[in-house]
């Protein structure tokens, strides 16, 4: 009766074991299952990411040779139609009381402007001579044909160091190019009368750009979370475009408080950084 029991006892130890190693087992695979499903979704998420930095890098590729064609064939065709124009009119002599000579000298002038808004928005789109005159004198280029326009006040503060020639000439293009879309947006949305601009080379080897606004401002989670139909793909992209540089984008604003953007571009890069031109 006794070797019964302990042979009962016996099963009963050695059913419970096997009862934990299965239960172990099953825990195991399971383990394994979601560390392997985890993994899957971290490579898919990485394969969509680069993905997307493809596909915005071609894209912006494609839209600076673009810009670059649009900018040559107003150079060569739309000036130089316009020059041709002018010179016509220069050689028109009338005397100070004819009738039409008001309207002729007005006409000369408003050709003139012409000419020089002209050359300003090809010197703006061109790509080559971003890269030639780097990016702190495009920038400044850019804020003082914003000021000939009397639409809206711009405080513009640049430090003397030569900066720029620590960033890559495709790096300040892209820069540039975030520059005009903020200041293009703010000038399109805020409904500002004062603009701050600041450019600066901080101790810490960053580039720092910061466009500040005294405008309506706005909700950013609210704008973050809108579908691109609703115009939310602004402030993704912008993000989006900034992580291509290796740059971090911040934005601050609140309804009627203004809007403030700051970029900053980390001038030693870890060589595992993105990059925007392959």
């Amino acid at each position: 009766m006794q070797n019964q029991s302990q042979e009962i006892l016996a099963v009963i130890i050695i059913g419970g074991i096997l009862a934990l190693l299965l239960v172990l087992f099953v825990v195991g695979i399971l383990f394994l299952y979601q560390k392997r499903q985890h993994n899957h979704e971290q490579e898919m998420q990485r394969l969509k990411e680069e993905y997307d930095q493809e596909l915005l890098r071609s894209q912006l590729e494609m839209q600076e040779k673009t810009l670059k064609t649009i900018s040559q064939e107003l150079h060569d065709n739309i000036g130089q139609m316009l020059s041709v124009v002018k010179l016509s009119m220069a050689s028109v002599r009338l005397d100070k009381d004819h009738p039409a000579k008001a309207t002729v000298d007005s006409s000369k002038e408003i050709l003139n402007k012409a000419i020089v808004d002209l050359s300003n928005l090809t010197k703006s789109l061109h790509t080559d001579r971003i890269s030639q005159i780097g990016l702190e004198q495009a920038i400044e280029f850019e804020v003082n044909t914003i000021k000939r326009t009397g639409l809206v006040d711009i405080d513009f503060r640049n430090p003397t160091t030569d900066y720029h020639q620590s960033i890559d000439g495709q790096t300040s293009i892209f820069l540039f190019r975030m520059f005009q879309e903020i200041l293009n947006n703010t000038l399109k949305h805020s409904k500002a009368s004062h603009v701050f601009i600041s450019i600066d080379f901080t101790s810490d080897k960053n580039f720092f750009l910061q466009i500040k606004d005294n405008g309506v401002g706005f909700n950013v989670e609210e704008k973050q979370n809108k579908p691109s139909s609703s115009g939310g793909v602004g402030l993704k992209s912008m993000k989006n475009r900034a992580k291509l540089i290796g740059a971090k984008f911040l934005i601050d604003s609140k309804e009627g408080k203004g809007t403030s953007v700051t970029i900053i571009l980390p001038l030693e890069k870890d060589p595992e950084s993105s990059v925007l031109w392959r």
